[in-house]
């Protein structure tokens, strides 16, 4: 018994310091989040998220050897449905025509994350910043590991042109999108 104890206790630090073996995960949506933050009429912000998404991610030591995820455009969510139903229309996302928007990594470092995003059908180069959050065990004996990726886009590089000038000077909607991508994933 107590040597049972002894194992369970140092197998539990190994695994709470992040020396699991090699993994391949998939994204756990009830504990992920894909959202975004835009400015509206240039004085104050709107976020969003979208709710229909999917993904795998290979990690190594904190260090990914592979990611893509796939997300439904058409269930993008900001609270507000008349807004959600303009971003579905084809003055945004055009989720009749271009119903996924994907990304897969090409790259990764410590702290930077290079891949390829499509949005509207349009290919573009990213660098996403990466906070490693941990590789643990849960109560049930499922490995999960936990990441947030953090950056910025230019909306318009991907054809989401739409926009209305102001009267007092400036747009409806900023051209540039944070992206706040925080993800925990469960070893498949």
């Amino acid at each position: 018994m107590k040597k049972s104890l002894l194992a369970t206790v140092f197998a539990g630090l190994l695994l709470g310091s992040g020396y699991l073996s090699a993994a391949v995960y998939k994204v756990d949506p009830s504990h992920s989040t894909v959202g975004f933050k835009v400015k509206h009429m240039m004085i104050s912000t709107v976020t969003g998220k979208f709710n229909n998404f999917n993904g795998t991610y290979d990690l190594e030591k904190g260090q990914f050897k592979s990611l893509s995820g796939v997300i439904k455009a058409d269930s993008i969510d900001t609270g507000i449905t008349k807004r959600d139903d303009h971003l579905r229309s084809a003055d945004f996302f055009d989720v009749t025509k271009f119903s996924d928007i994907t990304f897969t990594m090409t790259s990764a470092a410590k702290s930077k994350m290079t891949g390829n995003l499509t949005i509207h059908g349009i290919t573009k180069k990213v660098v996403l910043d990466v906070d490693m959050g941990g590789v643990v065990q849960d109560p049930w004996g499922n490995q999960r590991s936990g990441f947030v990726l953090n950056g910025k886009i230019n909306r318009k590089d991907f054809g989401l042109n739409w926009n209305k000038a102001i009267e007092a000077g400036g747009v409806v909607v900023g051209d540039e999108v944070k992206l706040v991508v925080e993800i925990e994933g469960i070893a498949e």
